[in-house]
């Protein structure tokens, strides 16, 4: 899902995953560590700056109403098309203290491991959301876990059975899994209280400290330091991806084999403001949803579209609204190629930011596209209001079926059974999270650029879908062009048909576990 600063705050919602892991390994109440326990306030490299203690017997106690149950280890067997998995699941939480050695949250995962693999050698993959405030649910259980939840079609409605199934396209295959809360989505949660302790987590950089030090912890805990490791994040994951890879590379002394970034942000930077380029990148994905409608559409048949984008389209932006004549010819081509009335796009300049998009594309039919997917279409609440007021027909529908789903799994399957409510999408997360000040808005492209150039054998995948109105791809597309030839070369780049959860499409899906595959066993 996506992320949101002033105009962003509407654009980017992200997923998350939870975590699965094995007999002995952490427990929520294992003490710090001396070494880098510690998880820094926003602003602070965490890590091996202080030596953390083990916390006083007041402070665990105060703490015990809140505490996550002990890690729950359970052996499952997974019937597929053409093979069995048998593998061990954990549901459990890693505490996080602070300099003194208090607890400050405790943070959710749940694990899958193979039975019978070499721990040296078998891959691992750590996963995680957006939001910020998103569960690891969706990429669990609409991508890479054993169990998935249809999230098309007549499942998408919040009243569609929550009943999950056997994933045949579960990456468990080939990596083990580690699917990551942060706090406040999922189950995880802080136990310190106070204004200090959310700052700690609710920042750009915190954020990053805290789930770079919970991927340490686990690899620590379940002696799989060794293990080729890999990291994949969707939405908001692609500001959180890189810059844990490189918190991991530089203060926690750990590795990374493979960056997976699924419908990502990576720089909050053209989304806000008066940029020019929002339009430049967001233009192809109202083309493709326009075409959708009248039927498949794969990115090759939008290189007409790619090309107006960033040629005669962002020389006539360029030129200004006091240029009449660029304006009305800009103005015109867009109308044409989106099939919105002339009129209207000649009052807004041809100029749609996505709200305006979603509701003038189908408003003689009463309804708006979806900000996820906009190939996905359902009524306007207010059809003759002259404001908007309507909420995400591709994203709303499914968080009652997505919560109820990862609740059944814990507690039924895997026999965890936290008290309180698990947070699949916590809006209150994002209206809280410090995205910084200043000049400089939140980009990982920094980050991204390091890695790469720190480690020659990283390599990366970044995919989107077409209809995704949230993260469009070709803003994507256009960062990573700038990229220079030593990263490019390790970088691949896919757009598949679908939205923002583009896996929710079998066709993509499949697709996606193919290149997933491929990237691992390079």
């Amino acid at each position: 899902m996506a992320t949101n600063m002033p105009a962003l705050r509407r654009a980017t919602l992200v997923l998350a995953v939870s975590a699965f892991a094995l007999a002995g390994f952490a427990r929520a109440d294992d003490p710090p560590q001396p070494r880098a326990e510690t998880a820094a306030p926003a602003g602070q490299k965490g890590g091996r700056g202080g030596a953390a203690q083990s916390p006083s017997q007041n402070s665990s106690s105060s703490a015990e109403p809140h505490r996550l149950p002990s890690d729950s280890t359970t052996k499952q067997t997974l019937d597929l098309p053409g093979r069995t998995l048998n593998f061990a699941a954990t549901a459990g939480s890693i505490r996080v203290f602070d300099g003194k050695g208090e607890p400050l949250a405790d943070i959710a995962y749940t694990s899958y491991e193979l039975d019978d693999a070499d721990r040296a050698t078998r891959p691992v993959m750590f996963l995680f959301n957006g939001g910020p405030g998103a569960s690891s649910a969706w990429l669990q259980f609409g991508a890479a876990g054993p169990w998935r939840l249809p999230l098309d079609g007549e499942a998408l409605s919040p009243s569609a059975s929550p009943e999950v199934k056997p994933n045949a396209e579960t990456w468990l295959d080939f990596t083990d899994l580690v699917f990551i809360d942060p706090v406040s989505t999922g189950y995880s949660r802080f136990i310190a209280s106070g204004e200090d302790a959310r700052k700690s987590f609710y920042s750009v950089d915190g954020d990053v400290n805290a789930i770079a030090l919970v991927i340490r912890r686990w690899l620590e805990k379940h002696d799989r330091l060794t293990s080729p490791k890999y990291v994949a994040g969707e939405s908001y994951g692609g500001i959180r991806g890189p810059k844990v890879v490189r918190q991991l590379q530089l203060q926690h002394g750990v590795g990374v084999r493979g960056l997976i970034l699924v419908s990502p942000l990576l720089d909050f930077r053209e989304f806000t403001g008066t940029s020019l380029l929002q339009y430049v990148a967001t233009l192809p994905s109202y083309v493709a949803v326009a075409r959708e409608a009248k039927g498949a559409v794969k990115r090759a048949d939008l290189a007409d579209v790619e090309a107006y984008a960033r040629g005669d389209f962002l020389a006539d932006l360029v030129k200004g609204e006091v240029d009449k004549e660029a304006t009305n010819r800009l103005a015109d081509k867009v109308a044409e190629l989106t099939g919105i009335d002339q009129a209207v796009s000649r009052r807004l300049a041809g100029r749609f930011d996505v709200g305006e998009f979603r509701r003038e594309f189908d408003r003689k039919g009463g309804k708006v596209t979806g900000r996820y997917d906009g190939s996905v279409r359902g009524f306007d609440p207010y059809p003759d209001s002259s404001s908007s007021r309507f909420g995400d027909p591709s994203g709303d529908a499914l968080q009652a079926p997505l919560t109820s789903a990862a609740v059944d799994v814990l507690t039924r399957k895997l026999n965890w059974r936290p008290d309180g409510s698990y947070e699949v999408l916590n809006g209150a997360v994002e209206g809280k999270w410090d995205f910084g000040r200043g000049i400089n808005p939140p980009q990982s492209v920094s980050e991204l650029r390091q890695i790469l150039a720190t480690d020659a054998k990283l390599n990366v995948l970044v995919a989107h879908g077409l209809f995704d109105l949230a993260t469009p791809y070709f803003g994507s597309k256009r960062v990573l062009d700038q990229l220079p030839a030593f990263a490019t070369q390790r970088v691949k780049f896919i757009v598949y048909p679908g939205g923002h959860m583009f896996y929710s499409r079998d066709g993509s899906r499949q697709a996606l576990r193919s290149e997933v595959e491929t990237l691992i066993r390079e």
